[in-house]
């Protein structure tokens, strides 16, 4: 990985070593204080036992495209921005209610089993799925500060992460204060925006900007490139949900229809559509969605976008978002390690099909 050449597989390694070690060392740590609490360690270490390590892959460019050079302790820096993400899955994976995620049980079913027989085990469940999440936030900080890394460079990149935790929370909020509303499609854009295209790939390039020391031109380089990217990443995540296999995605299928949760799907359907149209639409979601995740009502939702080109709406967004993320990339003239590394990135982010 000292090496110029991007190897995304070698430097998942890195990461997932580093990760799977300093959490299973919480995990035993939780475990000492108390048996009972094993459980609870397990879903700590499930919820990084996989991921594609974007978040750290964009914190290392941050750094890398600043100047600096391969280091492991900014390795430990990066893989902070993974728990971050396990503990946005677990909250959010809590709040859509949802029973799968990666392929397994989400931390809330999972739990049901260490408190089965107990009076209102399913209650019980989800608050130990909360503090799993909240747990996983505070190891994220925790690693971050003990990652090596001088503490200097450290203290350049502290306001980030306030903003970065503001962010998040706020984008969550927008998504439940917007869900079962009527679908807009700007409004769909600023939860996209502030619940993952911040967190997942301007933040961490800002980050380690940061702690590289990265001038203003570089930083605003990198959120002219990591904004629209993450936009592009979730309006991917958005057409997986409900077009993608359950096989590959690893999510219960139409959980976002189910739910009427202000995709920008849903929001670029209702504006396609006609008055008959949206009638149809509100009859087939219903109060509560349509039942069954292959059911005869989500056929029909995905009929009625595909019918509208909806989909391909939201193809055409995607393009344009990656479009100017290589632009900016462009623009920026960076180093040719990083600047073939994040045109990689960029089109891996958002080709995917998981």
């Amino acid at each position: 990985m000292a090496a110029e050449r991007w190897e995304p597989a070698a430097f998942r390694e890195r990461v997932d070593a580093v990760l799977h070690a300093f959490v299973a060392e919480e995990a035993g740590r939780l475990t000492a204080i108390d048996p009972v609490l094993g459980p609870v360690a397990g879903e700590l270490e499930a919820a990084v036992a996989a991921g594609k390590r974007l978040r750290a892959a964009f914190c290392y460019w941050g750094w890398r495209a600043a100047g600096q050079p391969d280091s492991a302790a900014l390795v430990r820096a990066a893989a902070a921005m993974e728990l971050v993400h396990a503990a946005a899955v677990v909250h959010d994976d809590l709040i859509d209610d949802s029973p799968l995620r990666h392929g397994r049980p989400t931390a809330q079913v999972a739990l049901r089993a260490a408190v089965r027989g107990r009076p209102r085990a399913k209650n019980a469940a989800r608050s130990l799925a909360l503090l799993v999440g909240d747990l996983l936030m505070s190891l994220a900080g925790q690693l971050f500060a003990t990652s090596g890394l001088p503490a200097a460079y450290l203290g350049r990149a502290r306001p980030l992460w306030a903003a970065l935790a503001r962010d998040l929370v706020a984008g969550e909020c927008l998504e439940i204060l917007h869900t079962g509303g009527v679908p807009d499609t700007a409004a769909s854009l600023k939860v996209i925006r502030y619940k993952t295209a911040k967190y997942t790939v301007e933040q961490p390039l800002l980050i380690g900007g940061a702690l590289a020391g990265a001038g203003g031109r570089l930083r605003a380089g990198y959120s002219a490139y990591g904004l629209p990217l993450g936009e592009a990443f979730q309006l991917r995540d958005d057409l997986l949900g409900l077009f993608g296999e359950p096989e590959r995605t690893g999510k219960a299928a139409a959980d976002d229809v189910r739910g009427r949760r202000p995709t920008a799907l849903l929001a670029e359907t209702w504006r396609l559509a006609g008055e008959a149209e949206r009638a149809e639409l509100d009859a087939l979601l219903g109060r509560s969605g349509p039942k069954g995740a292959a059911g005869d009502g989500v056929r029909a939702v995905r009929a009625l976008m595909r019918r509208l080109k909806a989909p391909d709406r939201v193809e055409a967004m995607i393009a344009d978002r990656v479009a100017q993320a290589l632009d900016a990339v462009d623009e920026l003239a960076l180093p040719a390690p990083a600047a073939a590394a994040l045109t990689d990135l960029a089109h891996s982010a958002t080709t995917r099909l998981s």
